[in-house]
């Protein structure tokens, strides 16, 4: 897998100050992305064992609240072996922190369908939190916090996987 940037202290992408890693690779192409040099799969720097160290370190920080996936696109079938192996690191060695990840794929109709496969399922299973839907040009609305445009959702993986149905992130707490 190959990665775009790693983002040692970001503030835009989650709530408080994070460690974002933004991955190369998207089938999507949404008009108006604001990443579209993240688009190729070769595009950045290959992810290595150092590059992997190098994030679980910035995540160490005391005042760093959590990981963000973004890109590109996490889900794509090339990243999520890759993805999902440094999410449970993060999980493993830093479980009061937070895991969020944006996508373009929507939840039950890509994810939770089978359609990215059994390892998009793991990686779900894993997030704290799962901002999804394809960003759409004609409902971009700057004012909403964390997401580009109205079709998305910020979802609470956990409550949304002890439903079995799609549970709204309510803003005033991290799951």
């Amino acid at each position: 897998m190959n990665y775009a940037t790693i983002k040692p202290r970001d503030i835009a992408n989650g709530p408080g100050i994070r460690v974002s890693l933004f991955v190369s690779g998207c089938r999507h192409h949404c008009k108006g992305c604001f990443n579209p040099e993240t688009w190729p799969f070769t595009y950045g720097s290959e992810y290595t064992a150092e590059t992997e160290q190098a994030i679980l370190s910035a995540l160490g920080k005391p005042y760093i609240r959590g990981l963000t996936l973004l890109g590109g696109e996490p889900f794509e079938p090339e990243n999520q072996p890759t993805v999902l192996g440094l999410v449970r690191k993060a999980r493993e060695l830093f479980p009061e922190k937070s895991i969020w990840c944006y996508s373009g794929y929507t939840l039950e109709r890509d994810i939770l369908s089978g359609k990215l496969g059994e390892t998009a399922k793991e990686l779900a299973a894993e997030l704290d939190v799962l901002v999804d839907g394809e960003f759409m040009l004609d409902l971009k609305n700057i004012s909403l916090r964390f997401r580009g445009s109205e079709n998305q959702r910020i979802l609470d993986m956990k409550q949304t996987l002890r439903n079995g149905a799609p549970v709204l992130w309510d803003g005033t707490k991290e799951p």
